[in-house]
């Protein structure tokens, strides 16, 4: 298989991922220019999508059971991934990254969650754990951090979950307190993908004590070395589903970061770490997509195969609704994924659709997965059979990077601002 790099010419990295609109970025000039929208891929962009699919079917499907009933973490894949430029894909390339758009890494996101989504979210939390320090860090940190996960195939993590939070990121309890030209950091984060494998993390922490002092200023990012004294990974944790990627509790005690591993300044960490979703919520969406994907054609080549009442399953008017619907939802939460991926390339704040996206794709993702196993019947609730695994591996879509209610409370905000704007 060849490289993204060399797939992709250099000015091709720079390009915005819908071909037609890829030169202008008002929607009249371009459709004046290009003759309006279409949903058409470049023949670049088709090339990598191919090549994501080859490997994903090769290299990942193949070991994608064993990797879940035994947790083991995947890396030989990760390298062989890393190698091809499938992971740190939107890493510029002055970073040693593949420069990739957002809607390009989209793309081959959902390939490779077609083959096991413990798999690509492995990969996926290096994204994660890079967009904070894409959005606020210095040259000198991106340089360091960024390329570092580049020259060598390392993870990072995004540190900012702990056990009593959630959703609710205003209300963590991880303090960092300011000593000469240093930070100290006291706390516990869970429930953090690469959490046990990480060189380094980005962490949010409470840097003003005030409880009355707003969460847009009360809390600071900070890029922490994983081998930084005071620094305890706990157990990797045995989770329903994605069991191939590695999630665990990190412990700070006393750790101590220098000021030149904050990003941006004291009190602008809120900021960056919500900023960060907007980034990573559309490849979240692709990456439920391809599961969902999976889950359809594992059920319609079952329903090819089983007989009942002597006629193939597929003929029965119950189980095509089953496939319908399933095919609905997933074309519908495919260009939910790529509207928001597009808005984030041609420069537009995409709250809102990449919350629609990864509300969508979260809940078809499910449906998807669960509707595979009635269409599987009793050799869907075995272990056996592909697709329980694809109903427990589907679950997580509707927690992890905000819950499918925290998403609707984002949509209601966008949609009542956007409301009290027409009607001013």
């Amino acid at each position: 298989m060849i490289p993204i790099s060399k797939v992709l010419r250099p000015s091709a990295f720079l390009r915005i991922p819908m071909r037609l609109l890829s030169t202008v970025p008002e929607p009249s000039q371009a459709a004046k220019a290009n003759g309006g929208m279409h949903f058409e891929l470049s023949p670049e962009q088709k090339e990598m999508q191919e090549m994501a699919r080859k490997f994903a079917r090769e290299e990942i499907l193949p070991h994608a059971a064993e990797l879940d009933k035994t947790g083991k973490y995947p890396t030989e894949i990760l390298k062989k991934a890393w190698e091809l430029g499938l992971v740190n894909a939107t890493v510029p390339t002055k970073y040693g990254g593949s420069g990739l758009s957002l809607f390009d890494a989209c793309l081959t996101a959902e390939e490779m969650a077609y083959a096991c989504t413990g798999v690509n979210t492995a990969i996926g939390a290096n994204e994660l754990a890079q967009a904070p320090l894409l959005l606020g860090g210095n040259e000198a940190q991106k340089t360091e951090y960024l390329g570092r996960v580049t020259k060598e195939c390392l993870m990072c993590a995004y540190c900012v979950t702990e056990p009593g939070t959630g959703s609710d990121v205003a209300g963590i309890k991880t303090k960092a307190e300011k000593k000469g030209d240093s930070y100290v950091i006291n706390g516990q984060k869970m429930w953090i993908t690469n959490g046990g494998v990480a060189n380094w993390y980005f962490v949010l922490a409470r840097t003003n004590p005030d409880p009355k002092c707003p969460a847009s200023k009360a809390f600071t990012g900070f890029i922490v070395d994983a081998d930084t004294q005071g620094v305890t990974p706990g157990r990797k944790e045995w989770n329903m589903g994605q069991r191939a990627s590695n999630t665990c509790g990190v412990t700070f005690e006393d750790v101590v970061v220098p000021a030149a591993n904050v990003l941006t300044a004291e009190g602008a960490g809120f900021k960056i770490a919500m900023g960060a979703f907007d980034k990573t919520r559309p490849p979240v969406a692709a990456s439920a997509t391809g599961l969902a994907q999976r889950a359809l054609d594992e059920a319609t080549k079952y329903s090819f195969e089983r007989k009942t009442f002597g006629q193939r399953i597929a003929e029965h008017q119950a189980i095509q609704f089953l496939l319908a619907d399933m095919a609905i939802g997933i074309e519908t939460s495919r260009m939910a994924w790529m509207r928001s991926a597009w808005q984030t390339d041609n420069g537009q704040r995409n709250t809102y659709f990449a919350s629609i996206a990864k509300a969508l794709a979260g809940d078809v993702a499910n449906k998807c997965a669960a509707d595979a196993v009635q269409i599987f019947g009793g050799n869907g609730f075995n272990s056996e059979y592909p697709v329980e695994k694809l109903m427990r591996d589907a679950k997580i879509f509707q927690i992890y990077e905000g819950t499918a209610q925290i998403q609707r409370i984002i949509i209601a905000r966008e949609h009542f601002n956007s409301f009290k704007q027409q009607m001013s």
